[in-house]
């Protein structure tokens, strides 16, 4: 099985900022990479993941999309849907 997590962010987004380092408590706790990606920047993303929103976290399982939370996301909640995947 494998398992992506992408971060959506973009440049200014203050949901961004605050969102980062709930995932690098999350990263660290669960030993998964959680891939920061500026969706602005590349907007292949935008039309493949149908973003709407910064911050977005996407987690993929063999590249099929399992969960998309978008907003700011506390650490419990995204713990939980990370780990149905782990």
């Amino acid at each position: 099985m494998d398992l992506i997590i992408y971060h959506f962010t973009q440049e200014g987004c203050m949901g961004c900022e605050e969102q980062e380092p709930i995932n690098q408590e999350v990263s660290a706790a669960l030993k998964v990479p959680i891939v920061d990606i500026d969706a602005v920047k590349n907007p292949e993303y935008i039309r493949r993941y149908r973003l709407r929103v910064t911050p977005t976290i996407v987690i993929l399982v063999d590249d099929e999309v399992k969960e998309k939370l978008e907003g700011v996301i506390h650490r419990e909640e995204l713990e939980a849907a990370i780990r149905k995947y782990l």
